[in-house]
């Protein structure tokens, strides 16, 4: 059963300057740029995908599984538990419009990372806090994240924060959910109302 739920969150001023746009869409005119990589999970991965494909900088988010021992695995194994694995998202961002750090506060932000295993009634490891860091740069900047973040909780944060290993797409019918999907339950009643509060806090830009 996919719920879900948005913590009360904080405000990100440092996001405000950003333009008001959707922008994981293909660009032609910055085709160029040299995009770097981020991979985390927070929960249901069509959450977090709707989520990034609304930051400016974001050029792709797909949908995926990581953290585990399984290669290759499917949503069911993935599902029953048993693969180790979390639902993640990676995401290609423009350095020169977003930074790691940042694409991490909106991260912290759009989920809450004090519930182990667990946002509203998604349960079970495969929906645990996660970042996958891909070098020392960006571990150096994940838990320099979480203690930021832990300061605005009460609550000890659960974030892990571990070596990525490999990163393994999610069936087709997982991409896009959200843009392609937008009058099933699950979206209406948990996507939208979570897309919602972000944009009234001005944490993504409105649509």
């Amino acid at each position: 059963m996919r719920t879900s739920f948005l913590h009360s969150g904080l405000f990100i001023s440092s996001l405000l300057a950003f333009p008001l746009f959707m922008s994981a869409a293909p660009d032609s005119t910055n085709a160029s740029a040299k995009l770097e990589a981020a991979t985390f999970g927070g929960g249901c991965f069509w959450c977090g995908e709707a989520v990034f494909q609304r930051v400016p900088g974001v050029k792709s988010v797909v949908s995926g599984f990581a953290g585990g021992t399984t290669p290759n695995p499917s949503y069911e194994q993935v599902c029953a538990g048993d693969t180790g694995h979390a639902e993640v998202i990676q995401i290609k961002f423009d350095p020169s419009v977003i930074s790691y750090q940042k694409i991490l506060e909106v991260f912290f932000e759009e989920h809450d990372p004090t519930t182990l295993n667990r946002q509203g009634a998604d349960a079970g490891t495969q929906y645990r806090s996660i970042i996958l860091y891909s070098n020392d740069d960006q571990k150096k900047i994940a838990e320099q994240a979480k203690a930021d973040a832990a300061k605005q909780h009460t609550q000890p944060i659960v974030t892990q924060i571990v070596p990525l290993t490999a990163f393994y797409p999610a069936e087709d019918y997982h991409q896009n959910y959200y843009n392609l999907n937008k009058t099933q339950g699950y979206c209406q009643f948990v996507i939208r109302p979570k897309l919602r509060k972000l944009i009234d806090a001005r944490v993504i830009p409105n649509e």
